[in-house]
């Protein structure tokens, strides 16, 4: 017997005859028949819809499709640009940087085809809060003129399309495969944006045409990119669709006084417009000819700084059909493969009863390797990597596992719980509009103030203990898999915001024992 919701009992025969009832009706306004004196057209849509499938598996077919990795690649001939290689994953990080709302994941979007922005919140507030993240392939088609010849399409796209360009019969040639790095560009998330700096090989730095320059972030982001040693810049002045050609270069002359004596100090300035999509094919022209893929070591013991970290599994599923947590990051040097056994260092940090912190590793295996939708079978250094693992979900959920770096097993650097450092500070203040007042200079480091390290992309506090000179001794909140001469960026508490105040090289620290597993 069923119950109402008033608490009335209800025959069961009467339930069972009313959903049949309501089944019936339903039925009646999905039947298959076409009424009487209508035209058949959800069949033809359909079949239109079947016939631009077919066309379009078939030019990724003739394109020459996406070739599977060989099993077992001799690493010592390859190298990033490899068809092997970049035919599935990408081999260089470009981070995108500048101000808040300057434009930084439209121009990822307009590049790669990829919404960079995959938050909620993000997306309901139109800013960028997490570190983005987006791959994209560079065609150059060889009978076109420059730089209408280059053209950049989504990670899986085949590796011979049609030129898109009209009466041209040629094919495209992938030349790069890149990954993009999306820094948010609030002041309040300049950490996050420090993280990203760690896996960057060159920038794309935003400068919106239609606000002077340089803005807050503008300088303080490109400070941040100075400490990194990131040689490859290319500056991108957006929004010019809303200014006069006048106001353009006066724009375009203060860009280059802003950027005189810095590293981007000779980088080319593109004009674009990322919304509209105006010349798009000069910044990929510019990504090709200016930004040459570094040199990889493909014959190191692999090792992977951790980003983004995930928990693949839907609410409700069996347990059965879980999987592992996801890491993702970039491969600094050496090559992941299906199958390898790896530690992720620090690992699980806690506190023994005398309130002693220590760590105990995560060791794993390595059940799938993605970059974006493309699966692989190995992984080299360089683009934004998914690794697939069976480490409790749990533990990689909501970017749980960022900071941590994962390794061959028993071939990670050592923890760290305290550190002496050679740190340089800035001459004044960036990233806060003043007025000119003796803020904006940087004092000397204090004993017993905290300030905030960036060690990869590990942040975390740092006590000062003590300070001599250009030498100083801090002790961290929470361990880091670090080494000795690895540089880090130093932020401090201002104004209720971390702000960047200059950055250091690990000289030596005192080192952690992991527990056994």
């Amino acid at each position: 017997m069923a119950v109402d919701k008033f608490g009335n009992t209800i025959d069961d025969d009467y339930v069972e005859q009313q959903d049949e009832e309501l089944f019936e009706q339903e039925g009646d306004n999905y039947d298959d028949e076409v009424p009487s004196g209508e035209s058949e057209k959800p069949k033809k849509t359909v079949s239109f819809q079947v016939e631009d499938e077919e066309d379009a598996k078939r030019e990724f077919e003739e394109g020459g499709g996406l070739p599977a990795q060989p099993e077992n690649p001799d690493f010592s001939s390859l190298t990033p640009l490899s068809p092997e290689i970049i035919n599935r994953q990408a081999t260089i990080n470009i981070g995108t940087i500048g101000h808040v709302a300057h434009g930084k994941s439209t121009v990822v979007r307009a590049i790669s085809g990829v919404q960079p922005v995959r938050f909620k919140d993000e997306l309901e507030r139109n800013i960028t809060i997490k570190l983005g993240y987006a791959n994209a392939k560079i065609y150059k088609c060889p009978e076109c003129p420059e730089p209408d010849c280059y053209r950049s399409f989504k990670s899986d796209k085949e590796i011979h399309p049609k030129c898109q360009t009209e009466g041209c019969e040629g094919r495209y040639e992938v030349v790069r495969h890149v990954s993009f790095v999306d820094c948010p560009g609030h002041d309040i998330l300049m950490s996050t944006m420090l993280s990203g700096a760690a896996v960057m090989d060159a920038a794309l730095l935003l400068i919106a045409g239609n606000e002077p320059c340089p803005q807050p972030q503008t300088s303080e982001h490109l400070a941040a990119i100075e400490i990194m040693k990131l040689k490859h810049v290319i500056i991108l002045q957006n929004k010019v669709d809303l200014m006069r050609e006048e106001s353009a270069l006066d724009h375009q002359k203060s860009i280059l006084k802003f950027i005189k004596g810095t590293i981007a100090d000779g980088a080319p300035i593109v004009p674009i417009s990322a919304q509209l999509k105006y010349n798009i094919d000069a910044v990929n022209e510019c990504i090709v000819k200016n930004i040459p893929v570094p040199p990889r070591d493909f014959n190191v013991t692999p090792r992977l700084i951790v980003i983004r970290s995930f928990d693949v599994n839907k609410p409700g599923a069996e347990i059965r059909d879980l999987k592992g947590g996801v890491a993702g990051g970039s491969i600094l040097n050496g090559v992941f493969k299906l199958g390898d056994e790896i530690e992720v260092r620090p690992g699980i940090v806690t506190k023994d009863k005398q309130g002693k912190i220590q760590c105990k590793p995560i060791f794993s295996k390595i059940v799938s390797l993605f970059a974006e939708n493309n699966d692989l079978k190995f992984a080299v250094p360089g683009g934004l990597i998914g690794v697939g693992t069976k480490v409790d979900p749990t533990l990689c959920r909501a970017d749980r596992l960022v900071g941590q770096v994962v390794g061959a097993k028993g071939h990670l650097p050592s923890i760290y719980t305290d550190i002496e450092i050679n740190y340089f500070l800035l001459r004044r203040l960036l990233g806060v509009k003043t007025d000119g007042s003796k803020q904006t200079k940087v004092r000397k480091l204090e004993p017993g103030e905290v300030l905030m390290v960036n060690i990869g992309s590990t942040a975390t506090g740092a006590r000062v203990v003590a300070v001599k000179a250009d030498m100083a001794r801090l002790q961290l909140t929470s361990p880091a898999c670090t080494e000795v001469n690895e540089k880090i960026a130093l932020s401090r508490r201002i104004e209720k915001h971390w702000r960047l105040i200059g950055w250091a090289t690990i000289k030596k620290g005192s080192t952690l024992e992991p527990l056994s597993a």
